[in-house]
């Protein structure tokens, strides 16, 4: 699946959001230096972030579209996963994965952060969690069953519990510290907040993973509940976003 994002990269480029300012500059001020690796950059969203906080970025994305589309936009970009790219000797202050790391091995993908990270190096990866008030997210659930019955996304509740994500996040850091590495992890945590129009949401949603390997009748009739429900809202929506983030330093002896 990871590689069905890049069917339309402008569409995702332009409906998903940033991360928080502050994750930013707090990576950057932690990190020893401005070498920045972005794995699994995608259209290169963090990486332009990064680049503008100051960073020189080299991005890694198996999907050659993606990093097509970041390329045009002036990053440098590697096509491959990150356990087959080949660093070739190069190294880095900080290995950023923004909304990435669930692709990559857990345990090959910790050991090679470590490998490729100068020493106080700064490892961290981070995502949003996001959920849609009740009234958007149970008839997207509710249509995404209805059409998508054997998909195991739809067997999923409509809102899942925050909980759930920092568990996730959690057992990052336990791989991390399992290479012997790197420094103790730290969860960091933002939360903030973005209003949607009707069709900045239907925008956004065929980005996310769920319907991007769905035909375009089956996601038209999903899109065509989620814009009732918002409609219903008079139009607009606010999203409440949590980003989390594990983060560590890479130890300063091997």
């Amino acid at each position: 699946m990871a590689e069905s994002f890049g069917v339309d990269a402008q569409r995702y480029d332009q409906a998903r959001p940033g991360y928080p300012d502050d994750l930013v500059a707090r990576i950057v001020a932690g990190s020893p230096g401005v070498d920045v690796l972005d794995v699994g950059c995608g259209t290169g969203i963090a990486a332009r972030q990064f680049r503008a906080a100051g960073c020189a970025v080299l991005g890694v994305e198996p999907d050659a579209r993606m990093a097509d589309f970041a390329q045009a936009r002036g990053l440098q970009v590697e096509v491959a996963t990150f356990e087959a790219w080949e660093p070739a000797g190069r190294v880095f202050d900080a290995l950023i994965a923004a909304q990435s790391w669930h692709w990559v091995d857990p345990v090959a993908g910790a050991a090679k952060a470590a490998q490729v990270l100068r020493p106080n190096g700064r490892l961290a990866i981070f995502g949003h969690v996001f959920e849609p008030p009740a009234e958007v997210a149970e008839p997207f659930a509710a249509a995404y069953r209805r059409v998508a019955p054997d998909s195991p996304l739809g067997n999923q509740p409509a809102r899942r519990p925050l909980e759930m994500y920092q568990a996730g996040y959690a057992q990052i850091a336990d791989k991390i510290r399992e290479t012997g590495r790197f420094d103790d992890p730290e969860q960091w945590r933002f939360d903030w907040e973005r209003s949607y129009t009707r069709d900045q949401w239907l925008d956004l949603l065929p980005t996310t993973g769920g319907l991007t390997r769905l035909g375009p009748e089956r996601r038209a009739e999903i899109l065509g509940a989620v814009g009732r429900a918002i409609d219903a809202l008079g139009g607009r929506f606010t999203m409440h976003y949590t980003t989390l983030a594990t983060t560590a330093v890479r130890a300063d002896t091997p």
